[in-house]
């Protein structure tokens, strides 16, 4: 009976990864999450597929919230959910989606923390310390130079560092490549990282013990340590990525370039991920329209 819905999870977690191109990360994730709704659903007596209802999907999200998760665990578990069932309707095994009418947990309208381009230059001069230091202010110039996600930077190997264009290659998520510039700062800081790791400069970019990869955890623990050094609170590789968003924006960076920078699919996601204010909304806004910047006339000659 159990293998029934193992199975069923078993063949969508081999779809997202070999048919859609999902990263590890995320089938990993898909797995966490659909494995507690299977425990789930044999807790109350379900045993196949063609037996889940919506009141199991929606029993399922109360009990998440109840036991404690977080509204964006529990957000991103039914939406975990509802790709398994959006498969499983169309593989037949089902003949209605019971997780389609189920809506998620209301999310608070919170966007990405950045900070400001003097704490970023603090963070990445004075925070790293001890033996690791040049591999450490290698990785905070990356992170922020290139806008790169966790999992991005961690994947990088030394064959990916074109040093003479200054370029990086980089798989994002469904191991999309794209080419991402790297500033001179972020250059000098690798390449003197690069001299410090001797030669033949090999492998992964970014190197642990015995030159094994950098894990996602450990790079999230270099930022956070540098961080509080100086005096920072809450900065995570992911804040360092939308600084490094809302910066170019700041610069005049065009949505369309930050969007192949920071290897968004649609133009939206970008739209949603940097924070506008209304100030610069109004001054883009006043700079660009041919109309717009200075006060207009009626075709009376009033203004």
């Amino acid at each position: 009976m159990t293998d029934n819905l193992s199975s069923a999870v078993d063949s969508f977690l081999d779809f997202m990864r070999f048919s859609k191109g999902r990263s590890d990360n995320t089938v990993v994730n898909y797995a966490v999450d659909l494995a507690q709704f299977v425990d789930y659903l044999l807790q109350q007596g379900v045993a196949s597929p063609a037996e889940i209802e919506v009141g199991h999907v929606r029993g399922f999200l109360r009990e998440m919230v109840g036991f404690g998760f977080a509204r964006t665990s529990a957000a991103r578990k039914l939406s975990a959910v509802k790709s398994w069932t959006v498969y499983l309707l169309e593989s037949g095994l089902v003949v209605k989606d019971p997780a389609a009418s189920v809506k998620g947990p209301k999310l608070p309208g919170r966007l990405p923390r950045a900070i400001a381009l003097e704490d970023v230059t603090r963070l990445i001069e004075e925070g790293p310390e001890g033996d690791r230091i040049l591999r450490d202010r290698a990785l905070l110039e990356i992170l922020y130079g290139c806008g790169l996600r966790v999992a991005e930077a961690v994947a990088l190997d030394w064959i990916d560092a074109d040093l003479d264009e200054r370029w990086l290659r980089v798989r994002g998520k469904g191991r999309k490549e794209r080419m991402v510039p790297m500033g001179r700062p972020a250059l000098a800081a690798l390449k003197t990282y690069g001299q410090s790791c001797g030669v033949p400069l090999e492998g992964a970019l970014f190197q642990g013990p015995q030159g094994s990869r950098l894990t996602v955890r450990t790079v999230h623990r270099v930022v956070t340590r540098a961080a509080v050094r100086v005096g920072l609170a809450g900065v995570t590789p992911h804040v360092l990525r939308h600084s490094f968003a809302t910066h170019m924006l700041e610069g005049g960076a065009s949505l369309r370039v930050l969007q192949e920078l920071l290897g968004h699919e649609s133009l939206v996601t970008t739209q949603r991920y940097l924070k506008i204010t209304a100030d610069q909304l109004l001054a883009g806004y006043s700079a660009a329209h041919p109309r717009a910047g200075r006060e207009e006339q009626e075709p009376d000659g009033t203004p």
